[in-house]
């Protein structure tokens, strides 16, 4: 191949993995991209868990083999069958070399060689391949993972000139991955509340929008805890505003233990006291079960004073919800009217029978200015 012909590869390589929207259309960029520039019958990228002591494959592309999946859930391979990750790259960065990528072929090494390949011949020989190039992908001057593209058994072997590509291949690699973390880090912080690590409001809207849609087209049962964590404003005046964030904290573990008795739910800091469960698909009453769990855990948290808890479901008579606004509202007034009533329990729309106080409160013209509750979703 020539220059301009691998600089193209390159600059194509770099865009496809920008323009990646998540994790794994970045992988799959980057394998696709190396192949292509290598004129490979087949790329994986792999990432070394160095707390498992394991390669995990996160992307095939090409042409697979019957046990190679695209995306595979658990191809995973011991770090000692492949020790140039751990002992061959360590010595030769601590020795001041590069990073550089190597050819192994079905009947052993050859360019560049790393002097360990006796588990991946037995691979490329099962696999009906003829040659592989491999190439150490380093992120913040640790070892990531590995690149790693193959051509079919009697396609010319990768030369010298090759193995040399797939290292700047490697590191463009790396760049592109670089990247895609940072932006997931920055959509993560978009959607998490930095105090106590759960989701924020923001992903609280966005989830609950999606799940009202469900329902209205598929029927899907949509619930919805509001819960507001009493005696915060007493801790935070008498004890201090450090003693009231880990109170916060500690209240939002117990919302995640309790969450998780709801699969798929996702719990949330609205923000300040007040704190939220979202579930999709559960019935009413296993989300009434985690919410009444919750009042009774959070009631033993010190030194606060309990939760007041409101639910709101689809499943229960509480009329037609068009939209996310209305069962915010629902929740809302439940919640007030648990508070008001002193309750270590939820209360929950809809369960009072007909003229159920909550749904008439949710559902009562807005407040004035003069009056201190206001609903979310609802103007003066």
């Amino acid at each position: 191949m020539g220059e301009d012909k691998r600089l193209a590869a390159v600059v194509a390589l770099a865009q496809g993995m920008a323009a990646a929207h998540t994790p794994r259309e970045c992988w799959q960029a980057a394998a696709l991209g190396a192949c292509h520039a290598l004129d490979g019958s087949f790329a994986a990228l792999s990432v070394w868990e160095r707390e498992l002591g394991r390669l995990r494959v996160l992307v095939n592309v090409g042409d697979r083999a019957a046990d190679e999946e695209e995306f595979p859930e658990a191809e995973t391979y011991p770090v000692h069958q492949f020790p140039e990750i751990t002992e061959f790259l360590h010595e030769r960065w601590a020795g001041g070399e590069g990073p550089n990528a190597w050819v192994e072929t079905a009947e052993g090494a050859a360019a560049g060689t790393a002097g360990y390949f006796h588990q991946r011949v037995t691979a490329l020989r099962r696999r009906g391949r003829g040659c592989c190039v491999v190439a150490p992908v380093v992120l913040h001057g640790r070892a990531w993972g590995e690149l790693y593209v193959a051509r079919a058994a009697g396609a010319p072997v990768f030369a010298r000139a090759d193995s040399d590509f797939a290292t700047v291949l490697a590191a463009v690699v790396a760049a592109g991955i670089a990247q895609t973390e940072r932006l997931e880090e920055a959509r993560r912080l978009a959607y998490t509340d930095a105090l106590t690590g759960l989701a924020n409001r923001r992903a609280v809207d966005v989830c609950l929008e999606e799940a009202v849609e469900r329902h209205r087209a598929e029927g899907a049962v949509v619930s919805l805890v509001v819960c507001d964590l009493n005696g915060l404003k007493r801790v935070n005046d008498t004890l201090g505003h450090a003693v009231g964030d880990r109170l916060l904290e500690r209240f939002g573990s117990v919302l995640s233990l309790c969450g998780a008795m709801v699969p798929g739910a996702l719990v949330a800091r609205l923000g300040g006291d007040e704190f939220c469960l979202v579930a999709v698909g559960p019935p009413a009453d296993d989300v009434v079960k985690a919410a009444d769990e919750l009042c009774r855990r959070a009631g033993e948290l010190e030194p606060g004073e309990g939760v007041a808890c409101g639910v709101a479901s689809t499943a229960e008579a509480i009329g037609e919800v068009r939209d996310a606004r209305r069962l915010f509202r629902l929740a809302d007034a439940a919640q007030y009217r648990a508070k008001a009533l002193r309750l270590d329990r939820p209360v929950v729309a809809g369960r009072e029978g007909p003229g159920d106080p909550v749904v008439r409160l949710a559902d009562a013209p807005p407040p004035s200015r003069a009056e201190r509750r206001r609903f979310r979703g609802r103007r003066p």
